[in-house]
């Protein structure tokens, strides 16, 4: 059993996980268009590969898998998630399965105001979200929404460009400055995260981990603490089994007094799963059986509650010339 991961970059824990779960049974190969990326040296073997805009990434990626015999291949940053899975009967003609959500659901998932109204669509409480400024205005005058609120890309990842905004004038300016942008509702009320499975065999949710936020750090969290929750288990199982996603997503939450309104939805590992896998939720084990023709068990819940989590810097020294 091999598994490939794209654009590693710096999520050691993720390879080391898999790793650690193989046990001899099988690999761990790594790419990343840097060979600065730490987590690249965690795995069995490493591939520098192009940029995954230039021409001929995905031959590169296929030739991979071809060369160590891959069973599953996913990725850890947004951009590559519907290139994914887009491509994934070519993956599938090799014999390797990309671990992925449908291509459509994918694209929803990185269309933040087309999220929005899927769950609108689903009578899923989320933020409001506007990507017409003047319609905006007019909510603000009709008393539908007001500041601050958060002006950010439609498309987006890591936190990039997203501002806290208080007036029209700012709001003005970072139009001027940036295009395909979008004003959501600013949520002021407890954050929380999802790392959820849904099996690729059965389509069931089988593990839902939540965690309380306390610190974000470039978009990740960096500071939390389970928690566990029957109304919002529900809420996340019945969504992402009623849109039909497949493997490991992240979900931004926000509860506002006894309500729970679903902010984002990353169809991917989180920067905060390693909170869910050392409280116990092991995606990658979940993975490894998918790959194998199993289906997993329906485990929800299955941890314990209060257990925190804090990130800290490591160091990692290489010699140029070992690269």
């Amino acid at each position: 059993m091999n598994i490939l991961v794209l654009s590693a970059g710096t999520r050691n824990k993720v390879v080391q996980y898999f790793k650690r779960e193989l046990a001899g049974s099988g690999r761990v190969i790594a790419s990343d268009c840097s060979d600065l990326a730490p987590a690249v040296y965690d795995a069995d073997e490493f591939y520098l590969v192009p940029r995954i805009t230039e021409p001929g990434y995905i031959d590169v990626v296929l030739d991979i898998c071809e060369k160590e015999k891959v069973d599953g291949v996913f990725s850890l940053i947004d951009p590559e998630l519907s290139l994914l899975a887009k491509e994934e009967e070519r993956f599938l003609a090799i014999g390797t399965k990309p671990i992925i959500s449908p291509y459509e659901l994918v694209e929803t998932c990185l269309d933040k105001y087309r999220m929005c109204h899927l769950l609108g669509d689903m009578g899923i409480p989320t933020g409001r979200c506007y990507v017409d400024k003047e319609a905006f205005y007019r909510g603000v005058e009709k008393g539908d929404i007001s500041y601050p609120v958060f002006v950010k890309p439609v498309k987006g990842s890591a936190s990039i460009h997203i501002n806290k905004v208080y007036s029209a004038k700012e709001i003005e300016v970072l139009f001027d400055l940036y295009d395909d942008l979008m004003i959501q509702e600013f949520m002021d009320g407890t954050e929380y995260g999802a790392d959820v499975y849904v099996d690729m065999l059965s389509g069931k949710c089988t593990s839902i981990f939540i965690k309380e936020k306390i610190k974000m750090r470039a978009g990740e969290t960096d500071k939390s603490v389970s928690v566990k929750d029957g109304k919002l288990f529900s809420l996340i199982q019945d969504f992402v089994e009623k849109c039909g996603f497949r493997g490991m997503i992240d979900i931004d939450i926000f509860k506002i007094g006894d309500v729970y309104y679903i902010s984002e939805v990353n169809p991917r590992f989180g920067g905060g799963y390693p909170h869910a896998y050392e409280c116990g939720v092991n995606m990658p084990a979940q993975v490894i059986r998918n790959l194998k023709g199993e289906k997993n068990p329906a485990n929800v819940g299955d941890y314990e509650a209060g257990i925190c989590m804090m990130k800290y810097s490591e160091v990692m020294i290489r010699r140029l010339s070992d690269k």
